[in-house]
């Protein structure tokens, strides 16, 4: 299964398959032990242990004296039709928006948030750029494939 996460150096495409308990992150095999902590195997054979905790739609992983902060992007929620442009994954509510038109952003920041499905669902930047168009509000419902706001 391909996922994009934000992360400070810029979106991240990372494979991750399951086979039995264990996870495979690109050839790197993840397995959760009873102390919610990974034991993670690189493809050279070296074993590391990390903590991982997850907080709202943030991924803290702390690994050999190193804390990586990762978000995931939602799938649909850039339009490369529309270079720029951030469209609705699935039918929504817009809960919150983050930003405001000519605001500054960098890539992988939290730009809007909508509710679907009783779940919230973060929209984020997928590139750096400045906010030139917010099209919705606070309130508002959006069909799938809306255009939500535009990033240049």
């Amino acid at each position: 299964m391909q996922h994009t996460f934000a992360s400070s150096d810029g979106p991240v495409e990372v494979t991750l398959s399951k086979q039995g308990d264990s996870f495979f992150l690109q050839g790197h095999e993840l397995v959760k032990d009873t102390r919610g902590r990974l034991r993670i195997t690189l493809q050279s054979g070296h074993v590391h242990v990390a903590h991982a905790a997850k907080v709202g739609d943030t991924w803290w992983v702390h690994i050999n004296g190193r804390t990586f902060k990762w978000e995931r992007i939602e799938p649909g929620s850039s339009n490369a039709q529309d270079e720029g442009g951030l469209v609705a994954p699935m039918p929504g509510k817009v809960l919150e928006v983050l930003v405001s038109e000519g605001d500054k952003v960098a890539a992988g920041a939290p730009l809007m948030v909508l509710e679907a499905m009783k779940m919230e669902h973060r929209i984020v930047a997928s590139t750096d750029g400045t906010v030139i168009r917010v099209n919705y509000r606070a309130g508002d419902q959006v069909d799938q494939g809306a255009s939500l706001l535009e990033v240049e």
